[in-house]
């Protein structure tokens, strides 16, 4: 995911963006609001954080000419200025959300990592949750931006949990859709493959996506979406 970080403050566009490639990101940064909007026509982003104040051009004046492009790109905006008619001014500009400063920085990846889940979700070619990351499209899975090797009936897994988010799943629904057969109660294959997952996609990382329901089933639980 690629991100373009318009801020001005040197240290704080360092800080994120340091902190947002450790989270799988690609990160560009520009210091002013020219040359931020500048560098937005010359690439490809999946989203747009900006400072709402800026030299050069405003947050709301990069807004409002990412819209006017046709552009759907996700804007958040950063900003010192909370009031009620600061966070309105800016969301009809053209921002998709609001952060006011001074934040904690998961708040900002939450945010973030919703945003572009709402802005890919109508392709379906990307499943999101969380920091894991799935591309349907080319088969390739990350988590915090480390890929991670998966086998066919792996891969069908966990695109079915992905795909059913924050929904306990009884062994039974797991072996009709995943291995399209009854399930039988003599067999372990459903726990089988759930540990395989496990160690591939949470065991080296932290929350813990897939939970036990001890007598019903699993859960995929998306950290984001049950804080919100």
């Amino acid at each position: 995911m690629h991100i373009l970080l318009i801020e001005d403050e040197i240290k704080t566009a360092q800080f994120l963006k340091q902190g947002l490639e450790e989270k799988g990101f690609e990160v560009d940064i520009a210091v002013d609001g020219r040359s931020g909007r500048e560098m937005y026509d010359r690439n490809t982003h999946d989203l747009v954080i900006t400072d709402l104040v800026l030299p050069g051009m405003d947050g709301k004046a990069i807004c409002r000419s990412i819209r006017a492009s046709g552009s759907p790109v996700p804007v958040l905006m950063l900003t010192a200025l909370g009031t009620t008619e600061d966070v309105v001014s800016g969301l009809e500009s053209g921002a998709d959300d609001y952060l006011i400063k001074p934040f904690a920085f998961e708040e900002l990846v939450a945010r973030v990592r919703t945003l572009i889940r709402r802005h890919k979700r109508p392709t379906e070619d990307l499943l999101m949750v969380g920091d894991l990351l799935m591309d349907t499209n080319s088969k390739k899975v990350t988590r915090a931006g480390k890929a991670i090797n998966l086998t066919a009936k792996e891969m069908d897994l966990l695109k079915f949990f992905m795909q059913n988010r924050n929904k306990v799943l009884s062994k039974s629904e797991l072996a009709l859709n995943v291995w399209k057969i009854d399930f039988e109660t003599g067999t372990n294959m459903v726990e089988v493959y759930v540990n395989y997952l496990r160690k591939k996609i949470d065991f080296e990382f932290s929350p813990r996506l897939i939970v036990t329901h001890f007598g019903i089933g699993y859960e995929m639980r998306d950290p984001e979406e049950k804080t919100a």
